[in-house]
């Protein structure tokens, strides 16, 4: 089996050469690039499996590079994690909206972004796998897990492999309350920690994309989230 190919787009040297180090012990080949220009190069050139894109860098910005990625058809797919300082947060959670795929803030702790990327990674290859599969309804959303697709009224928004398995999960079984650690688990492939937010911004960015249906992902204060029942389903 050939190695998953990783992209790390990162302006401070001492960090690039810690997140490739561990990158490549786990077995990882890793691509490198110092600022947004060459990020963006080296990513239409190579096509790897994954980036990691920071979010502050010299020439284009991390959000930037993120979408022009996301409108270009060679490379609107590569998943995306953002690196982000704390201070910066609220940034990142943009960049979310924008198409990225998950985030970590600096100062970071090294198997736990190891986790992260071989999570993102996991749920793209269960994507691009998916064989037999099945079609869920319900409130005017179609989703095709074959096709990876979701339908809106009969058009198909673009979304996420994070955010389509979110969507997927909930309109597995209309009605029934995913909390916030079942989501992130079962859907985002990790468990979720202290104050994260990652759920609730993933939710936030789908309804977004839902328009008119957004009315499907429903909030149950203090629990989670659930997909609107069925006309007729308690």
């Amino acid at each position: 089996m050939s190695k998953k190919s990783i992209l790390v787009v990162e302006d401070e040297i001492d960090i690039l050469e810690i997140l490739v180090y561990n990158l490549e012990a786990e077995g990882y080949r890793c691509y490198k690039a110092l600022d947004g220009e060459g990020g963006l190069a080296l990513a239409r050139q190579k096509n790897p499996d994954l980036i990691l894109l920071d979010l502050m860098l010299p020439g284009l910005s991390g959000t930037e590079i993120c979408t022009e990625l996301r409108r270009d058809s060679l490379t609107q797919d590569i998943p995306i994690i953002m690196v982000t300082a704390k201070a910066e947060e609220s940034d990142a959670i943009v960049g979310l909206g924008l198409g990225a795929d998950d985030y970590v803030t600096k100062p970071f702790r090294p198997k736990e972004l190891m986790a992260r990327v071989a999570a993102v990674l996991r749920r793209v290859g269960v994507r691009n796998n998916s064989g037999g599969g099945e079609r869920l309804e319900a409130n005017g959303v179609l989703i095709d897990t074959v096709r990876h697709e979701i339908q809106v009224d009969g058009q198909t928004i673009e979304f996420t492999a994070t955010e389509f398995k979110i969507i997927q999960l909930l309109a597995s079984q209309p009605g029934r309350v995913f909390s916030r650690e079942q989501i992130s688990a079962k859907a985002i492939g990790q468990p979720m920690l202290p104050m994260d937010r990652n759920v609730d911004v993933h939710v936030k960015t789908i309804r977004k994309k839902l328009g008119d249906r957004r009315s499907v992902i429903e909030t149950v204060r203090g629990v989670g989230y659930r997909f609107a029942p069925r006309k007729g389903q308690g």
